[in-house]
């Protein structure tokens, strides 16, 4: 008869070998239980189809952390409902240039540390792991651009970090905005006045006044390219007259230049004879002016000859009076 098992001895069995399972993963490959992670909760307004508590948190692409807690908060008064996501930041894996890590040691030091991140404009957005399966993960970046949208709702007494909306929502958001803007236009009375005013232009093409213009413009269309194909042939011939009248005019001038270059010569020759024979007669009468000055020698020769023809007339006048003073003298 086989010996009857001891139900405790089985119990404490059991108890050990959950001890040391538990021991194994914590160690092994749950170190994370020993970290001292920071939380932030974040407020999406997007869907949340897709993101999974453990769902990766990446900044700039680097996962850092994951999705701790996805929840459920409803206004009674506005019946709003908030979807605050928690997620945990491994402070080892965020390093300074010293390269040591972002760690905090107390909570005062961590709502220091998210009011600056959000001054420095980090946010968080919800982006796609797959197309294929649809799943979600929460990306960190800085987008100074946006404004920062705080829900500034108490969850669990953790700091709060802004969101931005994703891609496809911006996408959604903007065409909403353009159909409700288009919404707003006065669609009816546009399309009656298109209408209208396509019924005036029809009425306007079909009139008779219509009609009698276009005809009369076209038949001034042809008469004016008759009168342009006239002026063609009236222009071509003048033109060619005009240019044989310039070629002839041409060649004359350089036939006249020709001839006129050896006439200037003869009469540039001409010139400089008469002036050198205008320069030799001031010279001469420069001479005969310096000769006739009473302090030269001919003007003194004058003088004398005056006073002896003076002299000579004045005996002459005498032996007039008294031919008698030849003989006997005065």
């Amino acid at each position: 008869m086989s010996k009857q098992a001891n139900p405790l001895a089985i119990g404490a069995f059991l108890v050990g070998a959950v001890t040391l399972l538990t021991l194994g993963v914590m160690i092994f490959g749950g170190s994370d239980f020993f970290k001292d992670k920071k939380r932030f909760v974040i407020f999406f307004d997007s869907a949340l189809n897709g993101l999974n508590v453990g769902a990766p948190v990446k900044l700039q692409g680097v996962q850092i952390g994951n999705v701790s807690e996805i929840s459920l908060m409803m206004d009674s008064d506005t019946r709003r409902i908030f979807k605050p996501v928690v997620i945990e930041i491994d402070p080892a894996l965020l390093r300074d240039l010293s390269g040591q890590d972002s760690h905090s040691h107390n909570e005062k030091q961590r709502w220091q540390d998210a009011k600056r991140l959000i001054d420095a404009g980090l946010k968080g957005r919800l982006e796609t792991q797959s197309l294929l399966t649809g799943l979600l993960y929460v990306d960190l970046n800085f987008y100074s651009d946006k404004p920062v949208n705080l829900v500034q709702l108490d969850y669990k007494n953790l700091p709060e970090l802004p969101s931005v909306p994703t891609t496809v929502d911006e996408i959604r958001n903007t065409a909403d905005e353009i159909f409700n803007r288009v919404r707003q236009l006065p669609l009816e009375d546009i399309t009656k006045n298109m209408a209208e005013t396509l019924n005036a232009m029809h009425s306007l093409l079909e009139s008779d006044d219509t009609k009698k213009s276009v005809a009369a413009l076209a038949k001034s269309l042809q008469e004016t390219q008759r009168l342009m194909g006239s002026l063609n042939d009236q222009i071509g011939p003048l033109m060619a007259n005009a240019n044989g009248a310039l070629t002839e005019t041409r060649t004359t001038l350089q036939d006249f230049n020709k001839e006129l270059l050896p006439v200037l010569k003869a009469a540039e020759q001409s010139l400089s004879a008469a002036t050198k024979i205008l320069n030799e007669s001031q010279n001469t009468l420069n001479a005969v002016e310096t000769l006739a000055t009473p302090d030269s020698q001919l003007g003194q020769a004058l003088v004398e000859m005056r006073n002896a023809s003076r002299s000579l007339k004045d005996l002459t006048e005498s032996l007039e009076r008294r031919p008698e003073s030849l003989i006997y003298g005065k």
